[in-house]
């Protein structure tokens, strides 16, 4: 565990800048295009599939996903990223894995991912550090999606902190009494709905090839990771991909073409 000792201007937008924040693992994925998402700890069969598939479609476009580590949405999201492409906000301290039916998925995103806590080594989670904790969610997104959400639930208080930050909110088209609010907040304008998947994404970019399913490099190339990962990670292909002008490095980091 140890303290970030660099500036992250993102969190600016917050009440106020976190005196101290800890973090495990791959800290390159704040230098990434982020998005948040989060909703309901016990999400409906239809939520459950969405924001699994909305995860997965992002992170081939090289979004990392951003959520909570909490049951239900924020969970099914990390896993639909994938464990190296997702940052995890903890309400407790970073040595801690919370809550216990989650440590396995928190293990694997120590390792391959981030986990980022702005609380002590030790701290046990408490009523208003998931407030804190939402927050730091909310402002480490480009926009924040809301997956599924009743009214007065705490993924509200989270739309809250994206209207002070100025951030675009989305949410998931659901039907009459269920997720009261976020259709809520679409009725009245607050937030704008998914209707189509693809076009979503398309905000965001584009995997141009089919075969890019079937193909470790190509997927690994379309999360836009540095220039310096793919070389150690497929030292020999980088070269021929270059060269045969099925990748193009711009700004230090690998786009599939």
């Amino acid at each position: 565990m140890e303290p970030i000792d660099f500036y992250i201007s993102e969190l600016d937008a917050m009440k106020k800048y976190p005196e101290t924040l800890y973090c495990r693992g791959n800290r390159e994925l704040l230098n990434r295009r982020r998005v948040s998402i989060i909703g309901s700890r016990k999400p409906n069969p239809y939520t459950q599939q969405m924001t699994h598939r909305l995860a997965s479609e992002l992170s081939r476009v090289g979004v990392c996903i951003v959520s909570g580590a909490a049951m239900g949405v924020d969970a099914i999201a990390h896993r639909g990223a994938g464990s190296d492409n997702t940052i995890a906000v903890l309400p407790c301290g970073i040595d801690l894995r919370y809550p216990a039916i989650n440590k396995p998925l928190l293990e694997s995103i120590e390792k391959n991912g981030l986990t980022i806590s702005p609380f002590k080594p030790g701290f046990q989670a408490t009523n208003w550090s998931f407030v804190v904790r939402n927050e730091l969610v909310v402002a480490l997104g480009e926009v924040l999606i809301v997956m599924q959400a009743d009214i007065g639930s705490g993924s509200m208080r989270s739309v809250e902190y994206a209207q002070q930050m100025g951030k675009k909110i989305y949410v998931l088209p659901h039907r009459i009494g269920e997720s009261e609010g976020s259709n809520r907040l679409a009725a009245e304008g607050k937030a704008e709905m998914i209707y189509e998947m693809d076009r979503f994404v398309g905000k965001f970019g584009t995997v141009h090839s089919p075969i890019d399913k079937k193909d470790p490099f190509l997927l690994f190339c379309a999360r836009r990771p540095t220039y310096e990962e793919v070389v150690a990670a497929f030292p020999q292909r980088i070269f021929e991909a270059e060269l045969s002008g099925v990748i193009e490095v711009q700004n230090g980091r690998v786009i599939v073409v």
